[in-house]
């Protein structure tokens, strides 16, 4: 990247050589900045044109909602920008061209990852294998086998780097082809720690992703929306073994919701590290037992999944596009005026507010800069 003031922002470059460092260096501060989330990210991007801009109308926006505001100090990020660098990793930003397709196309992708590796490696068809963390022997060797094979067939292995079959889905991936490793903290933190030479192994023979800025510990927070990317950068989530209400069902649901393929192998009844999997064929998974079953399912996906996870999701969401909304304009405090604790669809917002969609998408965008708005899964929002 090239542009004034690069030699002081000193961004690491990355792939996206048409932009400017000073552009570069305000994207950054503005993610960083507070109540600044990807989507709101994109429509301050999408309304301002660049983000220079964007950080100039910031503190107006935010006196619209009754609040000051501050946007994060040049310093943090060149504070940021050296740790980035010394950890020997780059930037990618949302609108490089080598920023994974399938990601872009989800709901609330990360506008900005911090990467060690081989970008190659997204360019390839991608499956996520997750799971249990306390797994056991025999699923672990099956996830190792799963990996093996779909990376020697030329799938990129996608997961989390955690314990248990994380871990084995990346060790027999490695051994066949690629793998994708994503993780829940900054780029120069190894987690779990007896994890490091594998998660420096995947960082040098594959690709390791992080959503968050250098130095970030994994806090818990941080894990679905790590899951989220790790469901958003396949075309199908490979569910070997998980508890009820795990991460990894979160993963498997999230996916769903992608429009993606969803895969369980099945286990006994009797082990509750099993019954995660069972509940997700009862919902709608996909039944696998083979390395050929994958390879079937994904080798001829035409982006309508096998599972039946979330067909009246995507019907009532069809159903809510196709839908004529009124163009008029009321006040921002009725979008307000509509919003409690309790999270709710921003469709039901645009039909209840009698207000066309940019309309409701400002106000909300005023909120959450003022801090008085939160985004929830499936968009969803509610007041902080």
């Amino acid at each position: 990247m090239t542009g004034a003031g690069g030699a002081e922002q000193g961004v690491p470059p990355g792939e996206a050589a048409a932009l400017s460092q000073e552009e570069a260096f305000a994207r950054i501060r503005l993610l960083r900045s507070p109540n600044i989330g990807p989507i709101t990210y994109r429509q301050l991007l999408g309304r301002f044109g660049e983000a220079r801009a964007a950080l100039g109308a910031l503190p107006d926006l935010a006196g619209r909602a009754g609040r000051p505001y501050e946007a994060a100090s040049e310093h943090r990020v060149q504070a940021e920008i050296a740790a980035t660098r010394k950890a020997g990793a780059r930037y990618l930003f949302h609108d490089s061209p080598d920023y994974p397709q399938l990601l872009a196309h989800s709901d609330g992708a990360p506008p900005i990852l911090t990467y060690r590796g081989d970008l190659a490696v997204l360019g390839r068809p991608a499956v996520a294998i997750v799971g249990a963390r306390n797994a056991s022997a025999g699923a672990v060797r099956l996830a190792r086998d799963f990996a093996h094979g779909l990376a020697e067939a030329g799938f990129t292995v996608v997961s989390g780097l955690a314990r248990g079959i994380d871990g084995a889905a990346h060790a027999g991936a490695l051994a066949g082809g690629s793998t994708i490793g994503v993780i829940a903290s900054g780029i120069d933190i190894a987690y779990p720690p007896e994890h490091a030479d594998l998660q420096a192994r995947v960082a040098s023979e594959g690709l390791l992703l992080a959503e968050q800025p250098p130095g970030t510990e994994p806090l818990a927070r941080h894990f679905p929306t790590r899951n989220r990317i790790i469901a958003g950068l396949a075309t199908g989530t490979l569910v070997v073994e998980a508890a009820p209400k795990s991460g990894s069902l979160i993963t498997a649901r999230l996916a769903g919701e992608m429009g993606r393929e969803v895969m369980a192998v099945p286990g006994s009844p009797l082990d509750p590290r099993s019954r995660g999997c069972n509940q997700l064929i009862r919902d709608g998974a996909v039944l696998v037992q083979s390395v050929e079953d994958v390879i079937e399912l994904l080798s001829g996906f035409d982006g309508i999944p096998g599972s039946r996870m979330t067909a009246s999701l995507q019907e009532a969401q069809s159903q809510w596009q196709d839908e004529d909304r009124p163009l008029v304009a009321p006040p921002e405090i009725c979008v307000a005026d509509l919003l409690t604790s309790a999270p709710v669809a921003v469709d039901e917002l645009i039909r209840q507010s009698g207000a066309g969609a940019p309309s409701v998408q400002m106000a909300l965008l005023e909120l959450e800069i003022g801090g008085r708005l939160q985004r929830h899964a499936g968009g969803r929002v509610s007041l902080s």
